[in-house]
């Protein structure tokens, strides 16, 4: 054993690192995460300015073409419109401006709104009294502006009634020397910009008309499928429907916007959430110590071991629980390093590897299981997660790990397998019955056919009635039918063993003319995949059950069989005026050796359910609405074209 430093008191210190510089780091986060949102900001205009879906199709890659020409030329023009009024604002007495601020009638009202000495123009009152979501709009547009410091629109405007106009307010936020002076507005007709930004070349080919509402835009009757170019005016939701005139497509969805804004706004709610964490992180630091002394006492009160160490493998904090876990005090424990007292006599280089893992690595999320040894030699198994130990900086410390006693839960594992193994040595011996049920079942008709063909044919030959021309039909039949027997024997013992069956394609029409002629009429071919003796003997039981069931509880038994197609599935309905099987019993009925007739061996339906599943099928039983008796459906997938 090597020498072990004494046990170093319990110190959190290292933990409480840093505090005094807590107030100055607090300044970096609010600009790092102003700084990130403006790097999304950025992220998301480049990605509504340059990302484009281009289709496969010549005709659609030449309307994304012109969708993406017209957005661009939408924005060059309102963002030259935007950093003219941005020299208006600085009171420039000659204002080169682009197209929209030469374009008469574009620009109805400009001047400044929220600066000193300065009134609002004329129209931004007429607008922000006739409608209360104007005023909303117009205060939404002023403080994003100013919040942001950057261009913002707000609009459409509405009439009284709530109508919206083709008039929206744009805001230029002017600062000087760092301080707000206030926005710089102007309304704008967006009917008159859009006439005089598309030219008349594009005009010839497309129809372009501005949306203000898009749940008022209705499809014209007879016109082509439009698509829209987004204006992407910030704070508006108007987009121009473009309609193309001529024969070829044109249609360039524009979700963009959209996607900017879903992002856009997640990112704001993060940034608010982080902005609430940053100011409590002061009164968590506050309440530092208290906590501590709150969590030591938890800690001491759990029954799950915690133990703490540094990056070099040194115990610096163990509870009650892991003491009284392993036997060893604590003052036994701390400070210690590899190798441990509780560590197994014999087992050093194996725990030893899982010990430097830890270290290295830490635990995965199911943990590690290792062997601890009880201070008086007896093994405990243990179940061991490890968590990061950082300081206040982030600095990696050490390990905290979460010690919990397995040994109980391990014996009881092991029992479970034995009593497992048990119950699957029994279920193979349930398996190897009900093949020998089956088996029995199926085999008894084949075998009673072949007795009477051999008893008759050994009667007439003894007392020399049968020719040599009449004896080989007799014992071709007789072939026939051992032949089906051993067919028979393959199909239940591939069901029994879950092996793949013989799956054809075959049409279900003549198979159901051939065992009910009389109840299946001529109908289209219904086409599946299946095994066409396996299925002869899912109807045998069926109608035979169904005559049974008739005749039994009618003067006049009526059995019926329908087929119909639905979505995907091929629907096979057997229909009687039995009794019908009463609601109690349905959930019993195909379950091996449950019998409702009196001497029945109880597998009829259950090896009709083995034959539905084995086909990827299922069967249902309910009450016949017609006939009032009982009505077993077999739906079956259909076979591929």
């Amino acid at each position: 054993m090597p020498e072990r430093n004494p046990p170093p008191a319990e110190n959190f210190a290292a933990l409480r690192e840093g505090g005094a510089l807590a107030a100055h780091r607090s300044l970096w986060p609010g600009a790092w995460l102003l700084g990130f949102l403006a790097l999304v900001v950025g992220s998301v205009i480049a990605l509504v300015l340059y990302l484009q879906h281009f289709e496969a199709e010549e005709d659609t890659r030449r309307q994304a073409a012109d969708a993406q020409w017209l957005e661009q030329s939408v924005q060059f023009h309102f963002r030259r419109l935007e950093e003219d009024l941005r020299v208006a604002a600085r009171q420039s007495a000659d204002v080169q401006g682009g197209l929209l601020w030469r374009e008469p009638g574009v620009l109805l009202a400009q001047g400044w709104v929220g600066a000193p000495l300065s009134a609002a123009p004329g129209l931004w009152q007429v607008d922000e009294s006739r409608h209360p979501l104007n005023a909303q709009s117009l205060a939404t547009m002023n403080d994003t502006a100013r919040g942001l410091r950057r261009s913002a629109y707000g609009g459409p405007m509405r009439t009284a009634d709530g109508a919206l106009m083709p008039l929206v307010w744009l805001a230029v936020p002017y600062f000087e020397r760092g301080y707000f002076v206030g926005n710089y507005v102007a309304a704008l007709s967006l009917d008159t910009a859009v006439q005089s930004l598309v030219p008349e070349w594009f005009a010839r080919a497309h129809r372009v008309r501005l949306v203000l509402d898009e749940g008022a835009v209705a499809a014209e009757p007879g016109s082509r499928k439009p698509f829209r170019a987004a204006m992407n005016l910030a704070g508006t939701d108007v987009y121009l429907q473009v309609t193309p005139v001529q024969e070829q497509a044109a249609m360039v969805p524009r979700i963009f916007l959209l996607v900017a804004m879903v992002f856009l706004g997640g990112m704001l709610v993060s940034l608010w959430a982080l902005r609430r964490d940053i100011k409590k992180r002061q009164q968590v630091q506050a309440r530092l110590q208290a906590e501590v002394a709150l969590r030591t006492a938890m800690e001491n009160s759990v029954t799950i071991g915690l133990r703490a160490w540094d990056m070099a493998g040194r115990v610096l904090y163990v509870n009650e629980a892991f003491c009284r876990l392993v036997g060893y005090p604590a003052q036994a424990l701390l400070g210690v390093s590899a190798p441990m007292p509780y560590w197994p006599q014999g087992n050093d280089s194996h725990i030893e590897q899982v010990h430097r893992d830890i270290l290295a690595h830490g635990t995965q999320v199911d943990g590690v299981e290792v062997q601890f040894q009880h201070r008086d030699g007896h093994l405990l198994d243990v179940l061991i997660h490890e968590a990061p130990l950082h300081t206040a900086t982030g600095e990696h410390i050490g390990w905290m790990s979460s010690v919990l006693d397995i040994s109980e839960r391990k014996r009881a594992q092991a029992v479970a397998l034995q009593q497992q193994e048990r119950l699957e040595a029994t279920g193979r011996l349930v398996a190897v019955g009900e093949v020998a049920s089956t088996l029995a079942h199926e085999l008894n008709q084949p075998l009673g056919a072949l007795s009477s063909f051999a008893t008759g044919l050994l009667n007439r030959l003894k007392a020399g009635r049968i020719s040599p021309e009449e004896t080989a039909p007799v014992v071709q039949r007789i072939a026939g039918l051992a032949e089906r027997a051993g067919r028979i024997i393959q199909r239940v013992n591939a069901i029994a063993r879950r092996r793949e069956i013989s799956l054809q394609r075959l049409d279900l029409v003549p198979v159901l003319q051939s065992m009910a002629p009389h109840t299946m009429p001529d109908m289209s071919p219904v086409w599946v995949k299946a095994d066409e003796l396996l299925i002869e003997h899912l109807l045998n039981n069926l109608l035979t059950n169904a005559q049974e069931a008739a005749q039994a509880h009618s003067d006049t038994p009526q059995v019926h069989m329908a087929l119909m197609v639905e979505g995907a599935c091929a629907l096979l309905s057997v229909s009687d005026n039995g009794p019908g099987v009463p609601e109690e019993n349905q959930a019993h009925i195909f379950d091996a050796f449950y019998s409702s007739k009196e001497g029945g061996m109880g597998m009829g339906l259950p090896i009709c359910r083995s034959i539905v599943e084995a086909h990827h099928g299922r069967i249902v039983v309910d009450r016949a609405p017609e006939l009032g008796g009982a009505r077993f459906t077999v739906s079956l997938p259909l076979a591929a074209q």
